[in-house]
């Protein structure tokens, strides 16, 4: 039996795994991928009280895809035109996309944040852990 630390770690290994940012597949199969893990995680260990637990959990996986999406964008040019196209403005998209800050700062900035939404990402097939609780615990 495992305890929560240990479950927690194997967690957020596997998740580091799923959304590994070299991993050379398209955006839509990684996130399909993940959602088949974050489903069935979500069901198993999700029964117990720990509402904060996934607000925090879904939090640092939307931070992971949005820095998956900024390193295939790869290409200052490429970034900038991305962010245009999902409503950044032309100001904010430039500013976003010639910065110098690696992929884990990126994902925390306006314009990312603006582009990749919580909204859009579920567009995309992205499950909430926070979803998968309530249902569990409220149904729908």
């Amino acid at each position: 039996m495992q305890n929560h630390e240990q479950a927690l770690k194997k967690f957020k290994a596997n998740v580091r795994e799923l959304t590994n940012r070299n991993w050379g597949i398209s955006m839509t199969l990684q996130i399909h991928k993940l959602t088949q893990y974050l489903r069935g995680w979500g069901h198993y260990y999700l029964i117990a009280n720990a509402y904060q637990l996934t607000v925090d959990l879904d939090h640092w996986i939307r931070r992971r895809i949005r820095m998956c999406y900024w390193r295939q964008w790869r290409k200052p040019r490429t970034k900038v035109s991305s962010l245009m196209k999902l409503g950044v403005s032309e100001r904010l998209a430039i500013a976003c996309g010639i910065t110098s800050k690696g992929p884990c700062r990126s994902s925390k900035t306006k314009g990312i944040n603006i582009a990749l939404g919580n909204d859009y990402l579920a567009s995309q097939g992205l499950v909430s852990l926070r979803d998968i609780w309530i249902n569990i615990h409220y149904g729908k």
